[in-house]
């Protein structure tokens, strides 16, 4: 699930993005920090893919650290509780932008809760 590079540190894409990727301690999750774009979409997306293999009924993804998020990273997250099994995915302290692009986009969409910055 981690996005690291051969060192076992950040993965850092080309364009100079960096994304790196691990799981929460003491609940089942992710916590992301750097940028979600075009450049780090795969390991976003593989991240995510690992999340919803680990679901059970809430999986967590913290935020904290992310700087920007790109649209296509927060489809990636809404496809992501869109297909899940049941439950709900709890998405902590996000950059303004993914709350406000899941309203656009996904206004309905009762799998994701936002808890902000």
């Amino acid at each position: 699930m981690d996005a690291t590079g051969p060192t076992g540190g950040p993965c850092r894409e080309r364009g100079g993005a960096v994304l790196e990727v691990g799981p929460l301690s003491g609940r089942p999750g992710i916590r992301a920090s750097g940028e979600i774009g075009v450049t780090t979409r795969r390991s976003w997306e593989n991240a995510l893919t690992e999340l919803s293999r680990r679901h059970a009924d809430v999986s967590y993804v913290e935020l904290s650290g992310v700087r920007f998020v790109d649209v296509a990273g927060v489809a990636a997250l809404a496809v992501t509780a869109m297909n899940l099994p049941g439950g709900r995915v709890v998405v902590e302290q996000p950059p303004p932008q993914l709350p406000r692009v899941l309203r656009l986009f996904w206004p309905s969409l009762q799998r994701i809760d936002v808890a902000p910055r």
